[in-house]
């Protein structure tokens, strides 16, 4: 159970890391305005909804318990995958 916890905490600052740079990634776009093109604004969009998954995936474990995180563990981890791979198209 202790494993369980320490995972969830390491997800927790996660989470809230990738929150911090979804939120400046949000202002910078809406700062450059006409400046950035659509694709750009297009990956924003597709990173906020993805993060919104992730944060509501990761709700639902926490509400959960650590007895249930075999059963949500799957849908949390693609989520997670999806987020990052999400920040990491952004970059590029």
């Amino acid at each position: 159970m202790e494993n369980t916890q320490g995972h969830v905490g390491k997800m927790e600052t996660q989470l809230r890391q990738w929150g911090a740079r979804l939120d400046q990634l949000i202002a910078q776009t809406e700062k450059a305005g006409a400046q950035v093109n659509a694709e750009r604004r297009k990956r924003v969009d597709e990173l906020k909804a993805k993060y919104q998954a992730a944060q509501s995936k990761f709700g639902e474990l926490k509400a959960a318990g650590s007895e249930k995180w075999d059963t949500l563990k799957t849908g949390v981890e693609t989520a997670w995958s999806d987020l990052e791979a999400a920040f990491k198209k952004l970059k590029n």
